[in-house]
């Protein structure tokens, strides 16, 4: 049976909330004669159930060091150092459309025209390395033509979240562009906005969107 396994970051000091999360999403990634499961590299041994023919799903925003380095070396580790690995969460092609429709559903809701409603794209950013905001603004760049403006804000790197979300409009929607729920959403995210008075509607991080099963699978199967 073909096996795949969706690889995300983990929570280090604390891994199994998050390995737990990395599990159930793995459950909900539904594809018959395939078997799918979850690790993080936080979670010690988790890599473990790798192998040379496992397809590697990486539940990342960015292609970047953990993609090209740390994962590759932790396979290798765990004895699957010639594992197939797919482009990271966050360069998958149908990641702009679901998180499109999720606005419009968003801005449906509070009655406003897409096209009249402001986004601020919050996301990781980096000190080192410049991949993680490369890949918000390639985000903001796709999603901007069905919006009024696309502003983006960052954890790590100007500008700050906090700076980004300040006065900006009353119709504007907050996207959190991580893989998970982990601290960087239940801490630093909700704090940068409090800070900034940003009263729009926040939604939950992309990672947990109900469509990304299906969009993980069918990654899976064009790889398959």
């Amino acid at each position: 049976m073909p096996k795949a396994l969706i690889v995300a970051h983990g929570q280090p000091g604390d891994p199994e909330p998050q390995q737990r999360a990395v599990e159930a999403l793995a459950a909900r990634v539904r594809l018959p004669g395939i078997e799918v499961r979850g690790a993080t590299l936080a979670m010690p041994g988790a890599l473990d159930i790798a192998t040379d023919d496992t397809l590697i799903y990486p539940m990342f925003m960015a292609t970047g060091w953990f993609t090209r380095t740390e994962l590759p070396r932790r396979l290798a580790l765990a004895g699957a150092a010639h594992a197939p690995q797919l482009p990271p969460f966050g360069s998958d092609p149908g990641l702009p459309g679901l998180c499109l429709d999720l606005l419009e559903q968003t801005a449906g809701a509070q009655g406003w025209r897409l096209a009249e409603t402001h986004l601020l794209l919050a996301a990781h950013g980096s000190g080192h390395s410049r991949a993680p905001a490369l890949a918000a603004r390639k985000m903001a760049a796709d999603l901007a033509p069905h919006l009024a403006a696309v502003t983006c804000g960052f954890i790590e790197e100007p500008p700050l979240l906090a700076e980004a979300a300040r006065d900006l409009p009353a119709r504007t929607i907050c996207l959190p562009l991580f893989a998970s729920r982990a601290r960087h959403v239940t801490h630093d995210l909700p704090h940068a906005l409090a800070t900034a008075h940003f009263t729009g509607p926040t939604l939950p991080p992309i990672g947990l969107a109900p469509g990304v099963p299906q969009m993980i699978a069918q990654a899976l199967l064009r790889a398959l």
